[in-house]
């Protein structure tokens, strides 16, 4: 295969130069204002007067903020599945289908021509970065490699598909990286996970798998399955990019299956846009993506259910505030909460981290504890008891008239009643609305359950969200629900 890498170097450096001299502001403004103008004669853009609007404090001053179900209710639903000059021009020809983690429902997020082209120009930042970092490396010397869910798309109208954003994705390869896309189309359209796992297993050419894309938990099983010895599977890869949940949990399960120099980079793709990508090492942040079709808004999220929040962009931001993203598309999207919630660390440019989901409060006893927060006294649980935790879920659970929170968690330990006093401990430290319900008996000490290692792939198969997109909701808010959850895992195991 003849390596296409000295083009790729030539390109992408001419690309980091550029993204290193944007203004944010200024990048982020002209690219609302190009939005606003393609949309102008839509039927939102109409009645939102998108003719007039000559810059930010318009826009926010004429579109509120949105939700998905109020875009599907007012907007989409009504014309779905051929929506066509509705808050986009033209026909919109894809939808990706998006399973919330916490909500449980199918969304249908409309996917145009211009924000697929705006991720494929986010892949290819993301290359650009790698190679900024790393000049010697050749990604393009062989195959790159994206685990994703079934590239099958359901005709949903004549010229409308829907089905993974990465089947989307696989059916829009730019035609000159073709020859370098892996897995090809008969594997890619497997719907069976575990069948397609295990064709993965065997036919790949891991000799040629220079670039490996996914999502961790599912990668983890990927590589699982085609450990071989001691080798690393992927002799050759050069470069991991991993998105979709946290990666501490799983970089020290991945990296013995990586070959030695083989780089790891993050990135924030969601199915309505591309948000940030990692540009330097680990624990530095992702750098928001100012110029590939999304413009982008940050909530307080302690501001988020109130009736006017204050509404930053790339000129106001703070550091060290938790925000809730807020994004406006070339998907035709505008002022729609995207559902995460974000930290930066840094101004200019503007790189953040990803804390997150807004959904992800646990608070049915009046605790307020954040999914973050939940985490952080997991890992200091962990660390403090010895016991390495892999999966987990956690949720409120009523014991007669009084609460408590319960977590799930695959480990190998034969003490939870000290993981869970540790997770108590840490957590009141957390927080104090919190650590108030503990000491005057509102709630319960939390109880800990464990299960074996392979629980939550097993119950996520059961699902039949195995693989692809697919990631364990790791706080379940309503108690129905994570009551549901509870039990889904347990007999997961039968």
């Amino acid at each position: 295969m003849l390596d296409a890498t000295p083009i790729l170097r030539l390109v992408t450096r001419a690309r980091v130069a550029r993204m290193q001299a944007l203004d944010p502001a200024a990048a982020q403004e002209a690219l609302l204002l190009r939005l606003l103008r393609r949309a102008r004669n839509t039927t939102f853009g109409r009645e939102h007067g998108f003719a007039t609007v000559r810059g930010v404090g318009e826009f926010q001053a004429r579109v509120p903020l949105r939700r998905y179900e109020d875009f599907w209710r007012d907007w989409w639903q009504p014309a779905f599945p051929a929506l066509r000059d509705v808050t986009w021009p033209g026909l919109v020809p894809w939808f990706a289908l998006s399973s919330g983690t916490t909500s449980g429902a199918t969304k249908y997020i409309p996917v145009t021509s211009g924000q697929v082209a705006a991720n494929q120009g986010a892949a290819l930042d993301t290359l650009a970065w790698h190679l900024h970092a790393h000049p010697r490396s050749r990604p393009f010397a062989g195959l790159s490699f994206m685990l994703g869910g079934s590239t099958a798309l359901q005709e949903l109208a004549p010229g409308v598909r829907g089905g993974d954003l990465s089947g989307i994705a696989a059916h829009e390869v730019p035609r000159f990286l073709r020859s370098r896309a892996w897995p090809p189309e008969e594997l890619a359209l497997m719907p069976d996970w575990d069948a397609k796992l295990a064709a993965l297993a065997e036919r790949t050419p891991r000799e040629q798998v220079r670039v490996l894309t996914g999502t961790p938990s599912w990668l983890l099983v990927l590589l699982h399955h085609m450990a071989r010895g001691g080798a690393p599977p992927l002799p050759n890869l050069e470069l991991l990019v991993h998105g979709g949940v946290a990666w501490p949990p799983y970089r020290e399960r991945i990296t013995p299956f990586l070959p030695k120099g083989c780089a790891t980079r993050e990135v924030y793709p969601a199915s309505e846009g591309f948000v940030a990508i990692a540009d330097r090492g680990e624990g530095d942040g992702m750098r928001l993506v100012l110029d590939r079709g999304c413009f982008f808004e940050f909530v307080p999220v302690a501001e988020r259910d109130t009736p006017g929040p204050t509404r930053h962009w790339a000129a106001t931001i703070e550091t060290g505030v938790d925000y809730a993203v807020v994004v406006s598309s070339n998907a035709g999207l505008f002022a729609y909460v995207l559902g995460d919630v974000v930290r930066f660390v840094e101004r200019t440019p503007p790189r953040l981290l990803v804390t997150g989901r807004t959904a992800w409060t646990l608070s049915a006893f009046g605790e307020h504890v954040t999914g973050e927060e939940v985490a952080r006294a997991l890992d200091a649980a962990a660390a403090e008891t010895g016991v390495p935790i892999g999966e987990w879920c956690c949720g409120p659970e009523f014991v007669g008239e009084l609460g408590r929170h319960r977590l799930v968690i695959e480990a190998d330990a034969d003490d939870p009643p000290r993981l869970a006093r540790a997770f108590d401990a840490a957590l009141a430290v957390a927080n104090e609305d919190y650590a108030a319900h503990r000491k005057g008996g509102q709630m319960l000490a939390p109880e800990v359950v464990l299960v074996p290692a392979g629980r939550f792939e097993a119950w996520m198969r059961a699902r039949g969200k195995a693989g692809g997109q697919h990631k364990v909701p790791r706080v379940i808010a309503d108690p129905a629900r994570f009551a549901e959850a509870v039990a889904g895992l347990a007999s997961a195991g039968d």
